[in-house]
């Protein structure tokens, strides 16, 4: 891919981020460095990042792709239905659980992808870094 200097404030960007920004919130923060990069520029982009193993896409069901950097790690993910915020996690238990799960219907796992989707409990805040 030739990384273009859009391409290169797009990279920035999404390198910068610590949330899941949508394509809007994308081409937001790109306009803020650079005014002349279009919505459409962004949406290609990010299709390109995509396409290449740079960037993940997911649907968390509000009607919008969000994005982020491809984990060198392995996380999770907890939607807060009532904020929007994603929450990133790892829970040895849960990974134990999905291969021995995946071992008894006689399977090796190679991968997996699980989303929780929640609200804070009553006098609960979240913990949310989104």
């Amino acid at each position: 891919m030739r990384m273009t200097g859009q391409r290169r404030v797009i990279a920035r960007v999404l390198s910068d981020a610590t949330d899941h920004p949508d394509v809007e919130e994308v081409h937001r923060r790109v306009a803020a460095v650079d005014a002349r990069i279009s919505l459409s520029t962004v949406y290609r982009t990010l299709r390109l990042f995509e396409e290449a193993g740079i960037l993940e896409r997911h649907d968390f069901g509000e009607g919008r792709a969000r994005y982020e950097r491809v984990a060198k790690e392995h996380h999770d993910h907890l939607i807060d239905l009532s904020s929007g915020t994603v929450i990133e996690f790892r829970n040895e238990e849960i990974e134990r659980l999905q291969e021995r799960v995946a071992r008894e219907l006689g399977f090796r796992l190679i991968g997996h992808r699980l989303e929780l989707y929640g609200v804070p409990l009553p006098g609960r805040r979240s913990k949310a870094k989104d």
